[in-house]
């Protein structure tokens, strides 16, 4: 365990593989667990997090964040190489399975539950036994395939029929199906709700049969990772606060526009711009 704290009751829980993204300036800790876990412990709640880690950096960004790892050999590992034709994303390592077993007892009826896959773990933990008030999904490493060299592509996800149904609410990026707008359809219709994130042209939400878009605030990009991960876990925080699909899309929308102006773990919302993102959406 990264940090030695009494696995006392959270508010929201987010389950996923912690990454070690390998960059240019050197390795840096990423992931939706992180992106998600420090977005909702700024916004004020108690979180915790069920993750595979190999140790390979010092966790203490996430002090203050109760963890329960599985250990493995290699964390899941990331690194983005950009050539002439775009990004080439490449996986050189995968965490542990995670399973129910692992999401503590007091854990499993939170308030927020976040499933936040990045490779293909967590599949088995949509079979109902999670019971909290709101489980949403970041499909995002359920949509992603590699070969044998480590290059990621998007993929089929056969299971979305039987998942998307069962999920309070479902957030993924239009890169995550590779723009494939027949696919992004096909899951709003059978999802209860529905949004997806397109970069710096904001958000849409589909909801009880309609569309609406949310146009995000202009903003000098420094660093878009994590973006979608700080949309997620403001929009499941929001929608639970209000009950309100629209709202969460405009709060979110407005908050996730802040992270791109700084790089990784930085561009976590503080507390100005979440106030400033609650005065501006009311």
């Amino acid at each position: 365990m990264p940090f030695l704290v009494p696995l006392d009751p959270v508010d929201y829980v987010v389950i996923g593989h912690l990454s070690c993204d390998l960059t240019p300036e050197g390795p840096r800790l990423g992931g939706t667990a992180a992106y998600a876990a420090l977005t909702a412990q700024a916004l004020g709640l108690r979180v915790g997090v069920v993750t595979s880690w190999g140790g390979e950096l010092p966790l203490e960004p996430l002090v203050g964040i109760r963890i329960v790892s599985v250990p493995a050999e290699h964390s899941t590992t990331f690194e983005n190489i950009l050539t002439p034709g775009g990004r080439l994303q490449v996986i050189h390592h995968v965490g542990e399975p995670l399973l129910f077993e692992h999401i503590p007892d007091v854990w499993r009826q939170a308030p927020i539950v976040h499933l936040g896959p990045i490779a293909q773990e967590g599949k088995s933990l949509v079979d109902g036994r999670l019971a909290s008030s709101l489980f949403g999904l970041t499909p995002q490493g359920w949509l992603r395939s590699w070969d044998a060299d480590g290059r990621v592509r998007p993929c089929a996800w056969p299971e979305a029929s039987e998942v998307l149904p069962k999920m309070g609410a479902t957030v993924l990026s239009i890169d995550d199906v590779g723009g494939d707008e027949n696919q992004v359809e096909a899951m709003a219709s059978i999802s209860r709700v529905l949004a997806v994130t397109e970069g710096p042209c904001g958000a849409r939400l589909y909801w009880n049969g309609d569309l609406r878009r949310f146009h995000a605030p202009a903003r000098t990009e420094v660093d878009p990772t994590g973006a979608g991960d700080v949309f997620a876990a403001a929009f499941f925080y929001r929608l639970f606060s209000t009950r309100d699909p629209w709202a969460a899309a405009r709060f979110a929308t407005h908050l996730a526009s802040y992270s791109v102006t700084r790089k990784g773990l930085e561009g976590i919302p503080n507390q100005e711009e979440i106030r400033t993102c609650l005065v501006e959406v009311l």
